[in-house]
């Protein structure tokens, strides 16, 4: 194997297992040790320039962080990331808007839209507006947020949290268009826009209308996503006592948690498949059983069941080992939570926006640049129903590309993400971070009371860690950007790192192709998504070889060394942003 080229910034930056894993690239390990040193409005501020939305994202990301957390190979559970982002967003200065980048008052001349006020816009207006940009927002809401208001109910994600985070963008300058739907793309695009972004999310619920007695049964019958909206919005502010939900992504879990605010006694999730196939996060599956909302497996619905025009429950048929046995399931009203669906009626075929046999915009994958030069898509609206951090890091791509096309730029010659590589070396054996590996568990998060919650929809059911278990959790993180860097010109080759490292990942080896290295290694590297950090040759014509995937980045092959061959170097890295070089 040829030697790691540590200069190229993607290499280590794909050792941050977490960071990597984000779509938006959130620096995690660099917010969390601000959050161990009491530091929580820069920790916020950290994240504020990446995800945006901390204290939203701190209660209901996805976390793609979090299963691909090192310390997940340490013990069993990871480090609670997304609970420590909402520590420093609960933890802020009040004054923490003196922080944000200052919006020029002398405008550069470039006019944009955004249709749809979700968080993908949103990105988009703050990374625009530091940079003159005049900024005009369409939506048919009274306010900003999307389907973050619309969808996640309020014992999730309170209001107030919402509206400060979505105000925090607005107060910038934006021009609001609320209670306004757009309806045509032509007279959109007839008020002369230098450029327009589409973030109007899947907003389409899929219903089963070929179902017997779907017609029947509409008015006990309902596609999750409007109802939860209606409940949002005060539309809706009851339920059956008994309630099937069909589905089993998060919205499911959104509706049958909300199902047992609004009066349904016996509420029931039912699946086609196994609970261990839903789609829905592991962490809202256990909430909903914790509600005593049980999973049905293993059920395809059939029909709904009207009798004397009412509704009386559903006929399902087993899937599995058990298929074609029928099953009844009598209930009151039932939530249709089955997927999502883009919608776009109002683009014109003549304004020569292309889509997909599946009804998505044809875009480059990269700058989300459509058909039409000047239109640009980002969340669900460009490839279909994802998550909140995903629409983000489309709204970071996007600013990037309108800011180029603006400019007359080429979109693929993209700005560079910021990168750093520093010293943690104090003493022999002192670091500028904390490279003991804590032993704690994973703590739990404190909860209001099940019998509280369930009465009232609005009281937030997490409480959030406080600042002592917020540091406890915290140091449980193994500090993964602080790099190993090896010098082979300084190395003696005694061995000391081969003997100091507590997961054998250090090697000297004769060189080879990467399949022969990697089962020649003290510790087989059977993890192919992780590479081989190559070294030398030293002196003897050996490589050193170090597998990046079990290292605890505990300082302990530097501290080792006689010779300083090995240093500790934290890496920063935030991604490219609109206006930079």
């Amino acid at each position: 194997m040829k030697p790691t080229d540590i200069e190229d910034p993607e290499y280590f930056h794909q050792v941050i297992d977490c960071q990597f894993a984000c779509p938006a690239h959130t620096p995690v390990p660099q917010y969390i040790r601000l959050i161990s040193e009491h530091r929580y409005t820069e920790a916020y501020m950290l994240n504020w320039l990446s995800n945006v939305f901390p204290g939203v994202l701190g209660r209901v990301c996805d976390r793609p962080c979090e299963p691909a957390c090192r310390r997940g190979r340490v013990e069993q559970e990871p480090v609670a990331i997304c609970r420590l982002k909402r520590l420093c967003a609960d933890q802020r200065d009040a004054a923490i808007t003196a922080r944000f980048p200052a919006v020029p008052q002398e405008k550069n001349g470039k006019k944009v839209a955004l249709i749809g006020g979700g968080p993908a816009s949103l990105t988009v207006a703050r990374d625009l507006l530091p940079l003159g940009y005049e900024v005009d927002l369409y939506d048919d809401q009274a306010q900003g947020g999307g389907f973050m208001r619309s969808q996640l109910p309020s014992f999730r994600l309170p209001e107030s949290v919402l509206a400060t985070e979505v105000d925090y963008i607005l107060d910038m300058g934006v021009t609001t268009h609320f209670n306004h739907r757009v309806t045509s793309m032509q007279a959109m695009l007839a008020k002369g826009y230098d450029a327009l972004f589409v973030g109007t999310g899947a907003p389409r619920g899929r219903d089963l209308p070929d179902l017997p007695g779907r017609t029947e049964g509409d008015p006990w019958i309902h596609v999750g996503i409007d109802w939860l909206a209606g409940v949002v919005f005060r539309h809706v502010q009851s339920i059956g006592r008994r309630v099937l939900v069909i589905g089993g992504g998060n919205t499911a879990m959104d509706c049958c948690r909300t199902a047992r605010r609004l009066g349904g006694e016996q509420v029931s999730v039912v699946v086609r498949g196994s609970r261990s196939a839903m789609k829905a996060s592991p962490w809202e599956i256990e909430e909903a059983l914790h509600e005593d909302i049980p999973i049905l497996e293993h059920l395809a619905p059939l029909a709904f069941v009207v009798d004397d025009g009412q509704l009386t429950g559903m006929q399902f048929t087993r899937t599995g080992q058990e298929s074609g046995e029928p099953v009844f399931l009598p209930c009151d009203e039932v939530l249709l939570a089955v997927g999502q669906l883009n919608a776009f009626p109002w683009i014109e075929p003549e304004t020569g926006i292309r889509f997909t046999d599946q009804g998505l915009p044809v875009l480059d994958p990269l700058t989300l640049q459509s058909s039409l030069p000047q239109v640009f898509f980002g969340g669900d609206a460009a490839f279909g129903p994802r998550n909140i951090i995903t629409a983000v890091a489309h709204g970071h791509e996007a600013a990037i590309s309108i800011d180029l096309f603006c400019q007359g730029k080429p979109l693929d010659q993209r700005p560079a993400p910021q990168v750093n590589l520093a010293g943690q070396k104090m003493g022999v054996h002192d670091w500028l971070y904390d490279n003991q590996v804590a032993e704690t568990r994973r703590q739990a998060v404190p909860m209001l009371a099940k019998a509280k919650t369930l009465k009232d929809r609005l009281l937030e059911v997490e409480l959030g860690f406080d600042r002592e278990v917020g540091q406890a959790e915290a140091l449980r993180c193994l500090n993964c950007d602080v790099q190993t860097v090896f010098r082979a010109d300084l190395c003696i080759e005694c061995d000391g790192c081969v003997d100091a490292c507590p997961e054998s990942c250090i090697n000297f080896v004769d060189n080879g192709e990467e399949a022969d290295l990697r089962t020649r290694l003290k510790a087989p590297a059977n993890n192919l998504a992780q590479r081989l950090y190559v070294a030398g040759p030293v002196s003897t014509g050996r490589v050193m070889v170090k597998d990046e995937n079990v290292c605890l980045h505990c300082g302990l092959c530097a501290e080792r060394c006689p010779t300083s061959a090995w240093e500790m170097q934290k890496f920063f890295y935030q991604s490219a942003r609109a206006g930079q070089p």
